[in-house]
């Protein structure tokens, strides 16, 4: 329906529908002064306009033959046009009860005849019109002039919103630049004030920040260790590792670990943990690196001499276990009658010290190939002095508390299949496969081709409570015995909590 002068239009709703468009700028560009020019040709008539209705105005973006920039939304012609969506004609405004007494009608511009075309927006809403007035009055307008308003009025409402778009993106962009400088600006407050050293990276590994606490560190000037340059603060035997390692990270994408030395800035290398991670998008493409550098020297010179004093208590402990032997031997020289007991003492002493060794922590000269937490390179070890035991099937970590029990427990089998079993024998042989499982792992000693065994009778034997001793209560574990006719099978389970104390 029409809306009448006397029906004041809600001004929070005309409001909502001017306040996207840019009426300012458009009038100010005359973005339609070529419609309003053409629309007043294509009439033959002397006054064109383009206008917005706000709540209580009417904007002119373009006039031709009137140099005004609006008027009162009371003595518009247009307001009372708001609800319609085709051309509509007033052909004598001074007969019309609606316009007889308006101004623009008794005043200086006579106005007598009017065609509107509205200015719909993509939400179906009126905006304002594209006008047309002559001086005297007309019986109407021809299809083509008709026609041809109603796509003027087109016109100027996509030229209108195409800028509203463009400046809802604009403003899109300048609120996500804003947003972004403010996120900048958090995460500098944030890496400055943290105690590392921060930094940031492209995808292709080239630095382009650090915060200040790198600059106090190395007092180098800000911005002359961005790209590559910064390898120039690492100690000169840690920069090939460190772009080894760096290298690798941009490759794989994995996380970048690694200890180095830095140049502080009063000359002094001091040990760093540095650290990155990968910030990938949705696709999985990595779009930045962010690392940190963590002074570590302190814990590091730490470290190491608690390394040596381990190191020098343990070669003591080795020396102890060559003494307790030493001491063994003599006795047995002068006890002829302990000769027998006196060498499977040393024996099982001997298993001890290797056993010990193999896990004692190790300096880089005595390192073995061997990581010292393999139960296959324990039992390797265990059984260098004895041939034909082979070890197969999965390896469990170990540590220095399950060492012991299990150095006695396969000493004892291994002596034992020496004296009395598979390795008695020249074509004999024994294996030991490993299983491991969620929760425990299952060890079973075979031997083959040895003299026909028979189960002991009478009274347990100190090997026997030796390997019970080592398997049960030490290790927590399970042990049964096979006195099969071809050889001995020992089957042994132990708990993984029991292997080691991670």
């Amino acid at each position: 329906m029409a809306l009448h002068p006397s029906e004041p239009s809600d001004a929070a709703d005309r409001a909502r529908i001017v306040a996207p468009y840019d009426v300012a700028g458009a009038t100010a560009r005359r973005d339609m002064a070529d419609l309003a020019d053409f629309a007043a040709e294509l009439l033959g008539a002397p006054l064109a306009t383009v206008t917005v209705m706000d709540e209580d105005h009417q904007h002119f973006l373009s006039a031709h033959g009137v140099d005004l920039p609006g008027s009162p939304r009371a003595v518009s012609f247009c307001t009372h046009f708001m609800g319609e969506r085709d051309v509509t004609v007033v052909p004598d405004a001074a007969a019309d009860p609606r316009f007889a007494d308006n101004p623009y009608v008794t005043g200086d511009f006579a106005l007598r005849f009017y065609a509107g075309a509205p200015l719909v927006t993509p939400g179906g809403e009126t905006l304002g019109s594209l006008c047309v007035y002559d001086t005297a009055p007309r019986a109407g307008l021809t299809d083509v002039q008709r026609h041809g308003l109603a796509i003027l009025a087109k016109a100027a409402m996509a030229r209108l919103d195409d800028r509203r778009v463009e400046r809802e993106r604009e403003e899109a962009r300048a609120g996500a630049q804003a947003r972004l400088a403010e996120s900048e600006l958090r995460f500098r407050t944030l890496a400055d004030a943290m105690p590392q050293m921060v930094w940031s990276a492209g995808p292709d590994g080239l630095v382009d920040y650090w915060n200040a606490r790198w600059y106090q560190f190395t007092g180098v000037p800000e911005g002359s260790t961005d790209g590559e340059a910064w390898d120039e603060v690492f100690h000169i035997d840690d920069r090939e590792r460190g772009w080894t390692r760096w290298r690798q990270s941009l490759d794989t994408g994995e996380p970048y670990n690694i200890e180095y030395r830095l140049r502080r800035h009063d000359g002094q290398y001091r040990w760093v943990l540095g650290r990155a991670l990968p910030v990938r998008d949705e696709a999985g493409a990595i779009t930045r690196w962010f690392g940190t550098c963590t002074d570590i020297h302190e814990q590091k010179l730490a470290l190491e001499e608690r390394e040596m004093v381990s190191q020098e208590l343990s070669h003591r402990i080795k020396n102890i276990f060559a003494v307790i032997s030493g001491l063994i031997t003599l006795a047995a020289k002068s006890r002829p009658g302990l000769a027998d007991a006196a060498v499977d003492l040393r024996q099982r002493i001997t298993a001890l010290g290797r056993a010990h060794d193999f896990v004692r922590p190790h300096s880089a000269q005595s390192r073995r190939d061997t990581p010292p937490d393999s139960l296959h390179g324990l039992l390797a070890e265990l059984f260098a002095p004895y041939s034909r035991v082979r070890i197969e099937g999965d390896d469990v970590p170990i540590d220095d508390r399950s060492a012991t029990p299990f150095a006695l427990l396969f000493h004892e089998l291994a002596t034992n299949a020496t004296k009395y079993g598979a390795l008695s024998a020249a074509e004999g042989e024994v294996s030991v496969a490993i299983t491991r499982g969620e929760t425990d792992a299952a060890i079973r000693w075979t031997e083959r081709g040895g003299p026909p065994v028979t189960a002991p009778s009478g009274a347990t034997g100190f090997g026997t409570q030796l390997v019970e001793l080592s398997a049960v209560r030490q290790l927590g574990g399970e042990i049964r015995r096979d006195w099969r006719s071809d050889g001995l099978v020992v089957s042994l389970n132990v708990p993984l909590a029991a292997f080691s104390r991670r």
